[in-house]
């Protein structure tokens, strides 16, 4: 496996990430962070302390299950309602470690509008490797890391980006 990004990189692209977030939303108490489960969440995570820190302002950070959303899914779950959430004119970031083919990020959407029917909907990606199947694209984006269709990539979250 080849390392691609480590925990410093890692760190200092969350934070210019960050202030992405901030220039761009006037109103950040409307905002809020959900990290598609699993990897999604750490990161959702990092950028609301960031938030923080940097705005002075706290984020909703909402941990996102879409395995019942998803198209690929042979043997179809059952669909959860999150009555606990209403994202209803809420700016919502969806956040999650890879952006492949696009699936998780349309299913995601799926979800999250069983939550209400958020005024936004953007998407902040630690890595973006191509090869999209359907037409998405990230408003926040760590890396861009051209890949083929064989090479696989890796977030593990001892703050470390490989590709195989």
């Amino acid at each position: 496996m080849k390392e691609i990004m480590n925990q410093e990189q890692i760190s200092r692209t969350l934070k210019r990430m960050t202030h992405e977030i901030i220039e761009r939303h006037n109103d950040l108490d409307q905002l809020v962070l959900v990290g598609v489960k699993q990897k999604g969440v750490p990161i959702a995570k990092r950028l609301a302390e960031n938030l923080f820190r940097f705005a002075d302002v706290k984020v909703w950070v909402i941990d996102l299950d879409i395995t019942s959303y998803r198209d690929d899914v042979i043997n179809k779950l059952e669909k959860h309602s999150n009555d606990a959430f209403d994202l209803t004119n809420k700016q919502v970031i969806i956040v999650d470690d890879v952006l492949y083919t696009g699936r998780s990020v349309r299913a995601s959407m799926d979800a999250i509008n069983d939550m209400g029917r958020p005024s936004t909907i953007e998407l902040a990606i630690l890595v973006d490797r191509g090869h999209r199947e359907l037409p998405i694209r990230a408003d926040y984006i760590g890396k861009n890391i051209p890949t083929s269709y064989q090479e696989k990539v890796i977030v593990e979250w001892d703050q470390r980006v490989y590709i195989t």
